[in-house]
């Protein structure tokens, strides 16, 4: 398992969703609601929705309450990039890219300004429910 995996397991991290949205049948409706459920404190990011399942949503990183622990997209890489750029003065240490969320030019990006990340792999498999832990 590596660090990421760890903070999302073994910690008590705090997980920003790039893309969350409320249509169903999206990645970012299911992830979202996959976190919440398994008890991580998560929050929806997408700036043309005020709410998410009910939560209210935040139309950029910056908006967020809190700096999160991890961030996860779920959007297209050019989006993915354009986001990550807007956010790299607010303390964004880890990324998490669901399939289709990343590119070379991401990846570059992110090894380029030290950030640690997940490429194609989805967080639903690898996070545990908390309920699951104790």
């Amino acid at each position: 398992m590596n660090g990421i995996e760890t903070l999302l397991n073994d910690g008590d991290p705090v997980v920003a969703v790039v893309g969350a949205t409320d249509t169903p049948w999206k990645y970012g409706n299911r992830i979202y609601r996959d976190l919440k459920a398994k008890g991580i404190r998560v929050y929806p990011v997408n700036p043309t929705s005020s709410t998410v399942d009910g939560d209210t949503a935040f139309a950029n990183l910056a908006e967020l309450p809190e700096v999160p622990d991890i961030v996860n997209f779920v959007i297209p890489p050019t989006r993915t990039l354009s986001v990550l750029e807007r956010a790299s003065d607010h303390g964004l240490a880890t990324v998490w890219l669901q399939p289709g969320a990343g590119d070379d030019a991401v990846v570059a990006y992110l090894v380029e300004h030290e950030i640690s990340y997940v490429a194609d792999d989805c967080i639903m498999i690898r996070a545990r429910a908390r309920a699951e832990e104790q």
